[in-house]
């Protein structure tokens, strides 16, 4: 099993992905979805938060992403990007979405130097619209991003253009296609439903249960 399907199989074993294409979730937007990620679950399950932390690690080395800093977005991508500077040996930030409205009013929390280079750790890329926000508020601050980590993605072609005109590229540990593929290996959906299934990131507003 290649690591984006062991990753997967991670995802479906502990819930942090879960499918229903009979009755689809609704998201906030009113996209109807077979599929809902929350990959906050993984941080209570130790020997798979460890596996998906040594993959981020294994995925730097692999493709030889230098940093001097690992940047966390709020709120859900802070305790990864904990972990793995933790694991790394290197200074950490994480970047709100907006500055506070009190104290010194900061947007990003921990220290910064300008010319340093960030690596942008996120939990799950939809649209990849707040990640890359956090993207350019580093590089205001005079911070080097070129790359963003995830553990998942939608692999919308929205989010795959916004990374392209913010020139950052992205890389993640597991991704729609290949976790659809080995839900239905498991068992997770029937084999009948895979194409129907698989069709939804590629035209999400339109499809239909």
């Amino acid at each position: 099993m290649d690591d984006a399907a062991s990753i997967s199989k991670i995802l479906l074993e502990i819930k942090a992905v879960t499918l229903n294409p009979g009755k689809p979730y609704t998201f906030v937007s009113g996209i109807r979805s077979p599929i809902y990620c929350d990959n906050r679950l993984i941080l209570s399950y130790p020997e798979k938060r460890a596996a998906i932390i040594n993959a981020f690690s294994e995925l730097i080395k692999r493709n030889k992403l230098g940093c001097d800093i690992i940047a966390g977005v709020a709120t859900s991508g802070i305790p990864f990007a904990a972990l793995l500077a933790e694991k790394l040996g290197k200074p950490m930030v994480y970047v709100r979405p907006d500055a506070k409205k009190h104290g010194k009013g900061n947007m990003i929390e921990g220290r910064v130097e300008q010319g340093k280079k960030a690596l942008v750790v996120e939990d799950l890329i939809s649209t990849g619209g707040s990640s890359l926000a956090v993207v350019e508020a580093l590089r205001e601050a005079g911070v080097r991003v070129a790359e963003c980590l995830a553990i998942f993605t939608y692999t919308f072609k929205k989010a795959a253009d916004n990374f392209e005109e913010h020139n950052c590229k992205l890389y993640t540990l597991a991704d729609f296609p290949n976790l659809i593929k080995v839900a239905a290996k498991q068992g997770y959906i029937k084999e009948s439903e895979l194409q129907h299934v698989l069709s939804w990131s590629r035209n999400p507003e339109q499809w239909q249960p």
